[in-house]
């Protein structure tokens, strides 16, 4: 099992990243929240990591702080919660506040992240409950230094709409959620997060 990696960040295009590791490119797939937290491209970055293991494929997924990757590993726990869903949540909303939703029964929040209905909602905090407080849900615990943000990309509008509809969404509701912010002097990566924290707040 890989359970960390350190080099350098070679590549990144949310949810998708690599790092080179002693001349070995390590391609990872990671939430917005971890992607908010990387260095430039060809700085040294540290990753926790999640090997998810299956017939058709070995895929890596990275974890900026050790609360992430232990809510990514009991999300896919949950029947019905596959890796990428569990991205998905990671990306949409705050560690904290996904461990606050689930120990207040808060479906209605979880439900306006993309793919997440009422049933599934209802039942991650069935299942998830009684394990909350033993998942060590404390979004500060960055492994990353110095916790820098990425450089803005050339486009980063058009990033952002790109890699929310890799994230699911159709192109035209992707590009509304974009369209509807102040993205002056924003990374794609921001413009990434702000445009789901504003989709769960409707």
């Amino acid at each position: 099992m890989i359970g960390r990696l350190r080099g350098l960040l070679a590549w990144k295009q949310p949810p998708y990243l690599m790092i080179d590791a002693q001349g070995v490119g390590y391609e990872l797939e990671a939430s917005l929240t971890t992607f908010q937290t990387l260095p430039e491209v060809g700085a040294e970055v540290t990753l926790l990591t999640h090997l998810a293991v299956r017939e058709d494929a070995h895929t890596l997924y990275g974890f900026a702080s050790p609360a992430e990757r232990s809510l990514f590993r009991n999300l896919i726990r949950v029947t019905g919660i596959g890796p990428r869903l569990a991205l998905l949540i990671l990306s949409g909303m705050s560690v904290e506040m996904f461990g606050r939703c689930v120990r207040e029964g808060d479906s209605a929040s979880l439900t306006r992240l993309p793919g997440i209905g009422k049933k599934t909602a209802e039942r991650l905090i069935i299942e998830l409950r009684d394990r909350i407080g033993e998942l060590g849900l404390d979004p500060t615990a960055v492994v990353l230094p110095g916790g820098r943000v990425a450089a803005p990309a050339i486009n980063p509008v058009d990033d952002a709409i790109s890699a929310l509809v890799a994230l699911g969404y159709k192109l035209p509701e992707a590009s509304r959620m974009v369209q509807s912010l102040d993205t002056d002097g924003l990374t794609s990566e921001a413009i990434i997060r702000l445009a789901l924290q504003a989709s769960v707040r409707r």
